[in-house]
């Protein structure tokens, strides 16, 4: 992560319908944005980050650097970012993952 430019407002509990798993940013936590990219107003890279950090969901269960990407393109295309829920999954699963890389 780079210097954080963000740090959260509230807490921000997501469930991935897909996975069936929970992802928790609490408040306060830190982010440098959508990394390599426009930051847009978006729970995407907040869950994407803390996916990155820690690589476990809330339940301790590893996370894979392909789950993390997946994830963020889902929730883009939640919010209708669906040109962004196509070509950001390439870029994070590529030169993304943290810790996610590793499982």
């Amino acid at each position: 992560m780079g210097a954080v430019m963000y740090r959260r407002k509230s807490r921000l509990v997501y469930y991935s319908k897909r996975y069936k798993k929970h992802i928790t940013v609490p408040y306060g936590y830190p982010s440098d944005g959508a990394t390599g990219a426009i930051d847009i107003d978006s729970n995407g890279w907040w869950v994407h980050d803390v996916l990155c950090d820690k690589g476990v969901f809330d339940d301790g269960t590893p996370c894979t650097n392909w789950q993390a990407s997946t994830i963020l393109s889902d929730i883009l295309r939640e919010e209708g970012r669906w040109v962004r829920a196509i070509y950001w999954w390439p870029f994070t699963y590529l030169f993304g993952g943290g810790e996610c890389r590793k499982n």
